[in-house]
């Protein structure tokens, strides 16, 4: 079994729980710690050491992927925005409910009437 949960006695190796980080050397046996969702893998150092630069390679093909969901999630965040914004406009009537008018409207003064 490569998976472990948290509270199972398991016996000698090293635990990784990559939630956290956390590593566990156990050297008869233990029981290892946190809650039924704590999930930890019986991986060794070695091939914990091998996995980070395949990891690695990985993240720098994918990379340029990554920029362009990024670059068309931006564009498309900002056509759609803009196309929602165009509409609410075109479908504004001019109510502005925040807008009091207390004092009631202004008059024309009789001299600028003529």
């Amino acid at each position: 079994m490569l998976t472990y949960k948290g509270g199972n006695k398991v016996e000698k190796g090293t635990y990784w729980e990559l939630s956290s980080g956390q590593r566990i050397d156990v050297a008869d046996e233990a029981i290892l710690g946190g809650d039924n969702s704590s999930t930890y893998l019986r991986i060794s150092a070695g091939a914990m050491l091998l996995a980070g630069p395949i990891i690695g390679l990985l993240y720098v093909v994918l990379l340029p992927f990554i920029g362009i969901a990024t670059v068309a999630t931006v564009a498309a965040r900002k056509v759609v925005g803009g196309v929602f914004d165009l509409i609410g406009k075109s479908l504004s009537f001019g109510w502005r409910p925040r807008t009091a008018y207390l004092a009631g409207k202004k008059k024309k003064d009789k001299k600028d009437a003529k």
